[in-house]
């Protein structure tokens, strides 16, 4: 016989194996401007804008992206904190950006 059987323990007040709370991913502090540039660096040659300095945290820089590329009716990915949309659309991202909200420049050339 067990020396455990006797007890009538329902829970434990022990931490044990408890998964942590999820912390709210932060959101990089920045001069609050967003950058919207072109780059062909790297790229053979080929265009494409980036966008850097938007004060989103991760998930969202992913879901700012996805709308950015239907927006553009083109491909792109997020890579760190910059997005990146093929192609040269800097004044279509900058109005649609403005419109969300955000304080935008161009940068670059």
């Amino acid at each position: 016989m067990n020396s455990f059987d006797d007890l009538d323990i329902v829970f434990s007040t022990d931490k044990g194996r408890i998964k942590p709370e999820k912390k709210k991913p932060e959101v990089p502090k920045g001069d609050g401007i967003v950058r919207v540039g072109r780059e062909t660096k790297g790229r053979k040659g080929k265009g494409m804008t980036v966008i850097t300095g938007v004060p989103v945290h991760p998930q969202g820089l992913k879901d700012l992206a996805k709308q950015l590329k239907q927006k553009c009716g083109t491909g792109g990915t997020v890579k760190g904190r910059t997005i990146e949309i093929q192609g040269d659309h800097r004044d279509l991202l900058v109005a649609e950006l403005q419109s969300m909200g955000y304080t935008v420049k161009k940068s670059g050339g």
